[in-house]
């Protein structure tokens, strides 16, 4: 198993990047977010995790170890696969991936590109007690909907995702409409 690679990088291919190590190109997949942070030419070293089919073998690299073992958390659960877990990577940095999994904040795992509501609970049952967070777990989905039109709504404005979430994290919910829950967000986000 290949477990990190040190060498230049060759070429970026959205959402590979070629690494040269001594001669040998490897192909290796990476987050929109690490790619973002890439530049041909520079010097990389990633940590790997390989993963073996039948028909293919893949490269998944990270800037640090960290993210590997969360990376490796995630596909360990079942039903997430390296592509998606990987694609969790693009909507999140480390820490609000574990954040979410801690709060229980399955929105944040559904905004996530083929991941629904049933995987982002296993993905919080299975991993909160790993992420430190031991309280209880309300995976109810009562105000799941409506923050999740809050989300989209704040998007509009040209707020991230992950912005989004902080907001309505940082808001006291309590009973509050749709609209309210926009308006403190945007208040929120404005003292920003």
């Amino acid at each position: 198993m290949i477990g990190s690679l040190n060498g230049k990088i060759e070429l970026l291919l959205n959402p590979h990047v070629y690494v040269d190590v001594s001669g040998v190109g490897y192909k290796v997949l990476v987050s929109d977010k690490t790619y973002s942070e890439l530049k041909q030419g520079d010097n990389i070293k990633f940590f790997i995790h390989t993963h073996v089919r039948e028909d293919e073998i893949s490269l998944f690299g990270f800037l640090n170890p960290e993210d590997l073992k969360l990376f490796e958390q995630l596909i360990g659960v079942s039903g997430i696969g390296p592509k998606t877990a990987l694609n969790i990577f693009s909507f999140g940095t480390k820490k609000d991936i574990e954040n979410a999994i801690i709060r229980a904040d399955t929105s944040f795992f559904t905004s996530v590109p083929r991941l629904g509501t049933k995987n982002a609970q296993r993905i919080i049952i299975e991993l909160k007690n790993k992420m430190g967070g031991v309280s209880d777990i309300d995976l109810s989905g009562k105000d799941h909907e409506q923050n999740k039109d809050v989300i989209d709504a704040l998007k509009t404005f040209g707020f991230s995702i992950s912005e989004s979430q902080k907001a309505l994290r940082e808001i006291k919910q309590g009973d509050l409409s749709m609209e309210e829950k926009i308006r403190l967000s945007l208040k929120y986000l404005g003292r920003k």
